[in-house]
């Protein structure tokens, strides 16, 4: 016997397909190819060993994690920042990896997340040139995050990497952040909005995501 649509049901099964269709419509994420060309140009890497720092913009008034980004310093130094928002005319960008992460770049990205609401985790482990350069390629590799998915993408790109296959794949940074800190030769330290400079007289151009 077929249940018989009600006024009710009907206008229930409405709005569930209407959410969904939203739903999609926010899984998409948006393609950035900056030209090789300007990537080989801002092309640099930062003296000492080799080294992956996990990002994390921890929230000032619950303590939670509300987003996550990965910093490698290999071959050259390269910020994956999925689904993120931070844009300056002088880092390139393509698919969520940001190149050219000079001292003066790196800072003011850290300054940019820092402030009264938000505290900057980092935490920095050093690498084999190969455990880099593993991460390096699976950054270039994954593509843009889609929104609310940036730890997912962290994490992704962190069991591509050997030694670092355990990671637990999830949503949330904090948990990422708690194993990454368990790990032997992690060092962290904690950028506050009292520790950050402004935007170091630069102009950014956030578009929203």
């Amino acid at each position: 016997m077929h249940e018989r649509s009600t006024p009710i049901v009907a206008s229930l099964r409405r709005i569930a397909t209407l959410v969904l269709c939203l739903a999609l419509a926010g899984c998409g994420a948006e393609h950035v190819r900056a030209p090789d060309a300007e990537i080989a140009r801002v092309r640099w890497r930062a003296e000492g060993p080799p080294t992956i720092t996990l990002v994390t913009v921890v929230s000032t008034r619950s303590g939670s994690g509300e987003h996550a980004a990965l910093l490698v310093n290999g071959s050259q130094r390269a910020l994956f920042d999925p689904a993120g928002s931070f844009r300056v005319p002088f880092v390139p960008e393509r698919d969520d990896v940001l190149y050219g992460i000079t001292e003066r770049a790196w800072t003011v990205y850290v300054d940019y997340h820092a402030r009264p609401t938000y505290d900057v985790r980092l935490q920095e482990i050093a690498v084999t040139p190969a455990q880099a350069e593993a991460a390096l390629a699976a950054m270039a590799a994954h593509g843009p995050a889609a929104k609310a998915t940036c730890n997912r993408a962290v994490t992704e790109v962190l069991a591509a990497v050997p030694g670092f296959e355990d990671v637990p794949r999830g949503w949330f940074p904090s948990t990422t952040a708690g194993w990454f800190a368990a790990l032997p030769g992690v060092t962290e330290r904690v950028v506050t909005d009292a520790d950050a400079d402004d935007s170091h007289g630069v102009v950014f151009t956030a578009p929203a995501r």
